[in-house]
């Protein structure tokens, strides 16, 4: 029995003294590691400022009752990056920020930090808010738990 060589290279045009460069590699590597350098990627690695937010609105430790309506209101700051393609969730937490419950708020503005909410029936003594910023492939989706001003909803009243 003889053993057959297979070439698989002829379908590609290649041939067994094509070889390729040794540097070829190399600046494929480089490539990959510039690319994630570029500012503007969501993969840029920077000094910039990074996002984060500030609740304002309502207070730590703050009781609210179902069905009353409380302006949320925050600070933000954000990376170096064109606003016109980011956007801001909100986010309910009712276990100190452990898991998310329920959304507050579709996308909106990043720019407008405020919204009037209706409280919902969930009753909790660790309500926490997340709020959230992203780009489209710029900046990713970063949350922002304001673990530092849990809030209570309280039960509805008696009828």
């Amino acid at each position: 029995m003889t053993q057959t060589d297979i070439d698989n290279y002829r379908p590609f045009g290649w041939t067994q003294k094509m070889k390729l460069h040794p540097l070829i590699p190399a600046l494929f590597a480089l490539t990959a590691v510039l690319t994630l350098q570029l500012p503007g990627t969501a993969f840029a690695q920077s000094d910039k400022p990074q996002y984060g937010a500030k609740l304002i609105s309502p207070k730590p430790g703050q009781v609210l009752q179902p069905g009353q309506v409380v302006r949320v209101q925050w600070t933000a700051t954000f990376p170096n990056v064109d606003l016109s393609m980011c956007e801001t969730e909100v986010l309910l937490s009712l276990d100190g920020g452990a898991t998310i419950y329920m959304m507050v708020t579709e996308q909106r503005n990043p720019r407008i930090q405020y919204f009037d909410w209706t409280v919902p029936n969930t009753p909790t003594k660790q309500a926490v808010l997340d709020i959230r910023f992203g780009c489209l492939n710029i900046y990713p989706e970063t949350s922002s738990r304001q673990l530092q001003s849990p809030f209570v909803i309280c039960s509805p009243p008696a009828l």
